[in-house]
């Protein structure tokens, strides 16, 4: 890092949302303990500013977010944010103005979700909304919203039966039931299992910092090539791959890693 690029970070956006940047890896931290990290409307604001920050640092390589204190990374929605009485359409315009979660789906940089204790509804819908998710042990997740006469609004009813299987995802959404981290682990609602909850983030960033060692573009076009299959037929998704496939074999990185790998030693990786 330079010296501007150091004295950047760490950067507090507001009461609920920090960001810090170390060795290759920006971090989006939740500042509510107290409330397991519920989300408000500081959280709300303070995680896309968070990110865009990130995504535009040409220093970061990849991005992680994690929740403060002992009891987890997000509790959902802080219900003692009271709003008064909305009829459906005030509901629905309030929540159009701060699709907050759908700002991941904006950053090119991978985006780790680095989950303890709490898991749950709006906290789970963040965490789906990123590319990988690494647990601790003791990590427990649910939606539970069908209990409270609603369904999830952040869009889990929509990423996690891209994550999992439709059936598993229909039986956790209907139901609400808690999972622990080793059941989630089973069937794919997170990539990673930590050895404990102490080790988490020391795992994680030496998790980050393999994947912040590969060249960026290709590290953002993979991402970009894979998450668009979940969209696109198949020859289209087989064109795209082509596109972005040909657009790194000419640069810089590419004949670095080649070069490297001849005169065995490690790449050295600039972006270009």
């Amino acid at each position: 890092m330079t010296v501007e690029h150091a004295d950047q970070y760490p950067m507090t956006l507001n009461d609920a949302v920090r960001v810090e940047c170390q060795d290759g890896i920006g971090w989006v931290v939740l500042t509510r303990p107290g409330q397991i990290n519920a989300i408000n409307d500081s959280i709300r604001q303070g995680v896309p500013q968070a990110l865009a920050l990130l995504d535009a640092d040409r220093q970061v390589r990849v991005i992680v977010i994690r929740g403060e204190g002992e009891r987890g990374f997000c509790a959902g929605a802080d219900i003692k944010e009271r709003r008064g009485v909305e009829t459906s359409l005030q509901v629905r315009q309030r929540m159009q103005g701060s699709r907050w979660i759908e700002s991941l789906d904006r950053i090119s940089k991978p985006v780790i979700a680095a989950i303890h204790g709490y898991c749950m509804g709006g906290g789970l819908e963040l965490a789906l909304a990123c590319d990988i998710r690494f647990a601790a042990p003791e990590a427990i997740f649910a939606l539970p919203e069908t209990g409270l006469g609603l369904i999830p609004g952040g869009g889990g009813t929509q990423r996690l039966s891209r994550v999992v299987a439709p059936g598993r995802a229909l039986d956790m959404l209907l139901t609400g039931d808690r999972m622990n981290a080793q059941r989630a682990h089973d069937i794919g609602l997170i990539s990673r299992l930590a050895d404990s909850s102490v080790t988490l983030l020391e795992e994680v960033k030496a998790f980050a910092l393999r994947i912040a060692g590969k060249p960026p573009a290709a590290s953002a076009y993979v991402k970009q090539a894979a998450r668009a299959a979940l969209e696109l037929d198949l020859q289209s998704g087989l064109n795209l791959e082509l596109d972005l496939f040909a657009l790194l074999a000419p640069t810089r990185d590419v004949k670095e890693a080649a070069l490297a790998f001849s005169e065995r030693r490690e790449p050295l990786f600039t972006g270009e």
